[in-house]
């Protein structure tokens, strides 16, 4: 039967194309990286890698083999790093993105809590609405809230999170309340203009997504600046529940229009694809699924 070390070096020739580098990356010798294959070569019976002085190259065999033994071979070795990195606890600096306001009132908590129980982990926390690129920005881990294309990506779901329709009873007392998303059209919208454009409202309407042209006497290019003017009775504005949390909890706002709300948006903790995770960051994310309370939000 073949040797692990064996496999393990067929498997980095194949990926460079040289022995010499899979020795190096192996951090062993040219003659047992070489010696290596002749034994794995003997063991299948077939010719798996063609030998010139500068390259090497699978040959139609090699290629097959190497198609079906790669997956197992990550996995042994993801294997082995987990089980030796459990032995540890979480330490070292990790470095976390998230967006800027969700940062402050939802993410620090959870990390002040995560610190008092791994006093060996410094956390570096970076916001920013700009989707970060992980690897270029020596993150660990983002949060994002979105739908999330393929990004090369992996991680965990944390939850959803509502878009609601909200406005102050003062302007509700004079205007009255909207009953139907299509009424937001006879309403003064409080709008979000980006590069001086403002876009639709999305809603649910007979389990479609319907979007709904607003608009009204007062636009902004801030969400801050959109709670204050609903805040003062300006008119109706359109964000995600978390958002304007304090306000429903002070009465300054209400939600209106629940029946037709769109679908929640993910809410993910992600790290890199084909990478395991350290100690650090799986015992963060842990810390994130269990203290976000995303059920009223």
């Amino acid at each position: 039967m073949s040797r692990l070390e064996d496999l393990e070096a067929f498997i980095h020739i194949a990926e460079t194309g040289s022995l010499t580098k899979a020795a190096r990356l192996l951090d062993r010798s040219l003659q047992a990286v070489s010696r290596s294959l002749a034994s794995l070569e003997e063991d299948v019976g077939v010719q798996l890698v063609h030998r010139s002085t500068r390259h090497c190259a699978l040959s139609e065999a090699g290629e097959t083999f190497f198609r079906r033994v790669k997956p197992a071979i990550t996995e042994i070795g993801e294997a082995r790093l987990e089980v030796a990195d459990r032995r540890n606890a979480p330490s070292g600096i990790l470095r976390v993105g998230a967006p800027i306001l969700f940062g402050p009132d939802f993410l620090v908590p959870i990390i002040a809590d995560y610190m008092r129980a791994y006093p060996q982990v410094e956390v570096d926390l970076q916001l920013t609405d700009s989707f970060t690129d992980l690897s270029g920005e020596g993150l660990d881990l983002v949060v994002r809230i979105a739908d999330l294309p393929d990004s090369g990506l992996q991680g965990r779901r944390l939850g959803a999170l509502r878009r609601v329709v909200f406005g102050a009873p003062s302007y509700f007392r004079q205007h009255g309340r909207p009953a139907h998303p299509t009424e937001l059209r006879q309403h003064a919208c409080i709008v979000r203009t980006v590069d001086h454009r403002s876009g639709p409202w999305v809603f649910q309407i007979g389990g479609k997504r319907r979007t709904i042209g607003v608009r009204g006497p007062f636009r902004t290019n801030t969400m801050a600046a959109i709670y204050s003017a609903v805040s003062a009775g300006l008119g109706i504005g359109y964000s995600p529940m978390w958002q304007i949390r304090h306000l429903l909890e002070t009465g300054q706002v209400e939600t209106i229009l629940e029946d037709f709300e769109p679908k929640p948006v993910p809410i993910h903790a992600l790290w890199q694809e084909n990478r395991l995770p350290p100690a650090k960051v799986r015992a963060f994310v842990d810390c994130l699924a269990a203290g976000l309370k995303l059920d009223q939000l």
